[in-house]
């Protein structure tokens, strides 16, 4: 499942569908991930996940072509500048250690129940 996104004038996604394509993606992915390939905290966030079995979705913003812009509009929706950034059942969770933090408090667990995500 790849992005697109409407483009103004000057061939960049406008702002506003920019906007509405990130929340598309927190609204229709039980868990999301917003990463960079190159980033350890990310990888070990999808290590975690993929650990539990849980299935994902991941944007790596260092390989879109907006991804800079689309982690500005993150910024400003979470409060957060940093990656990894992740969402689950539409809820900001935070960054690679809040994710460890809740697996090891069972925070996680019961997050993703409540999202109908599977884990094991």
């Amino acid at each position: 499942m790849g992005c697109t996104f409407s483009q103004d004038s000057s061939g960049s996604p406008s702002k506003g569908m920019m906007k509405s394509s990130v929340d598309e993606l927190i609204d229709t992915n039980p868990v999301m991930i917003f990463s960079k390939s190159y980033c350890p905290f990310c990888n070990k966030a999808k290590q975690l996940l993929s650990k539990l079995n849980v299935r994902y979705k991941s944007i790596e913003l260092d390989q879109v072509r907006e991804g800079t812009r689309m982690q500005s509009l993150l910024r400003a929706k979470s409060g957060q500048s940093t990656v990894p950034n992740i969402y689950i059942n539409k809820q900001h969770i935070g960054g690679s250690d809040d994710l460890e933090r809740k697996f090891h408090t069972k925070e996680l667990h019961a997050l993703l129940d409540q999202a109908g995500v599977s884990h094991s």
